[in-house]
């Protein structure tokens, strides 16, 4: 194909790398920015010259993480060290990212689409481990999606449900993802790929993302497939989905911290004072939670919020009741993952979310969906000195990416063949809903104790 293509709002460049075209930093939306902070996301104008879109755009404003706490200084070694691969934030960040192998637009390829984690904090779609050549070399698109984090992607707030039509605010960053998922289903045939064939998926914050959008009426038929990585919820409350009136008073909070006196010096306030007094709101949720104050528990507070509109119930309400996409799923989990207590490493066993990913997997089946698989990803990854690590929370993300030759860890060709084998039980569920067809063995999860396929 080209190296420019057009889309519904115009012609876009584009830049070849390996087997791709790559097009980045494409708008789905307009800047929310202003008058269009803390709203909904409103459709981009049209542009007249050619876009180029051969550089990454901005990321959502967010903390990255340091080096002093336990748990930031892994992850800052492991994705944000390499300044080839930080970003510029700001609040004009509503852009994604496609890699596509296609030789011409007839060619229908399947389309995966990426919501990263980060908490509903932080995070983004141009990360060292994401890239889309492995999957391209498999035969799918690979779409990539920026969406608002923190306080101005779910902020909550009395002031903004009085002031929209549907009478609820927060929600924005998921709003972001539905409206880049319109903007995949109405313009991906121009890059070669199949808007009736989009796998949504996503880990952590992703992963929950992913949840929710196949518990909401508002993506419609758009979503054909999802993969639920280290997030999903069904019996536990490793993520709890507050109620509106809940997220609207955990906003308030935050918005006396900012020192605003109304919505108008909220909007004007520079994204640096709400991140400011959001992160001291953690910290007394932090403290809370210490306190034994079960409201907090799972440590995540402002994130998506039941808001009658976009979630009509929460997500694991909506599971019980059989209110989620008939579709195919995959679900799994990592060893040492999200709510692995010391007793589960004491005994070398995942802890609670390998249960979760079962109970989903068997639960959608008997709930009217398509073959449903489950997965743990129990590999330990070569460490410094000839030690290696336990499969930490996120692990499995150069391995499911294809992207081994840009991490520091001192990778081999059994690490290789391994990513191999998980990229194509990836790319073959998103063709054709069974990842069977690339590990022959990979049974469907039938029962909460059904069959989960372990990659080590």
């Amino acid at each position: 194909m080209d190296t420019v293509i057009k889309t519904e709002k115009g012609l876009v460049k584009g830049v070849q790398e390996g087997s791709c075209l790559v097009f980045k930093n494409i708008p789905y939306a307009k800047p929310p920015v202003g008058e269009l902070r803390f709203k909904r996301p409103v459709e981009t104008d049209a542009w007249e010259e050619v876009l180029d879109c051969t550089k990454f755009g901005k990321i959502t404003v967010q903390e990255m993480p340091g080096d002093e706490k336990p748990w930031e200084k892994l992850y800052h070694k492991e994705f944000y060290s390499d300044p080839e691969y930080l970003r510029e934030m700001g609040e004009d960040c509503l852009n994604l990212n496609v890699w596509t192998p296609a030789k011409s637009p007839e060619e229908k390829l399947p389309v995966a689409f990426w919501i990263h984690g980060g908490g509903f904090g932080g995070g983004y779609s141009s990360e060292i481990e994401f890239g889309g050549e492995a999957y391209g070399k498999n035969g799918v698109i690979l779409v990539t999606i920026e969406y608002r984090c923190g306080a101005l992607g779910f902020l909550a707030h009395p002031w903004l449900s009085a002031e929209d039509e549907h009478g609820v605010s927060g929600n924005y960053g998921i709003f972001d993802q539905i409206a880049a998922l319109e903007w995949v289903y109405r313009n991906i045939s121009a890059f070669g790929g199949d808007p009736e064939n989009i796998t949504v998926f996503g880990q952590s914050a992703g992963c929950m993302s992913t949840q929710v959008l196949v518990s909401s009426e508002l993506p419609g038929t758009k979503i054909a497939k999802a993969i639920l990585q280290s997030g999903v919820q069904v019996h536990s409350r490793i993520h709890v989905t507050p109620t509106l009136k809940q997220a609207e008073a955990y906003g308030e909070r935050i918005v006396e911290l900012t020192g605003a006196k109304n919505l108008e010096e909220l909007r004007q306030l520079p994204a640096e004072e709400i991140m400011k007094a959001k992160s001291l709101f953690d910290g007394e949720c932090f403290r809370k939670a210490m306190a034994g104050d079960g409201e907090f528990v799972g440590g995540l507070v402002i994130v998506p919020n039941v808001d009658g509109y976009l979630l009509k119930k929460d997500v694991r309400k909506a599971f019980e009741d059989g209110d989620i996409r008939k579709i195919p799923y995959m679900a799994g989990c990592v060893t040492d993952d999200l709510g692995t207590t010391d007793e589960n490493r004491k005994e070398g066993i995942p802890g609670i979310l390998l249960k979760e990913c079962q109970a989903w997997c068997a639960g959608a089946a008997e709930k009217g969906c398509p073959d449903c698989y489950c997965y743990l990803f129990s590999a330990e990854l070569p460490g410094e000195n000839g030690n290696s690590d336990v499969a930490f929370h996120s692990a499995e993300l150069w391995y499911m990416m294809g992207t081994l030759n840009r991490c520091w860890r001192p990778m081999e060709n059994y690490d290789q063949k391994l990513s191999e084998r998980m990229m194509a039980a990836w790319t073959g569920f998103m063709k054709t809903g069974s990842p069977a067809q690339a590990e022959k063995d990979w049974a469907p999860c039938t029962g909460e104790d059904g069959f989960v396929k372990e990659f080590c």
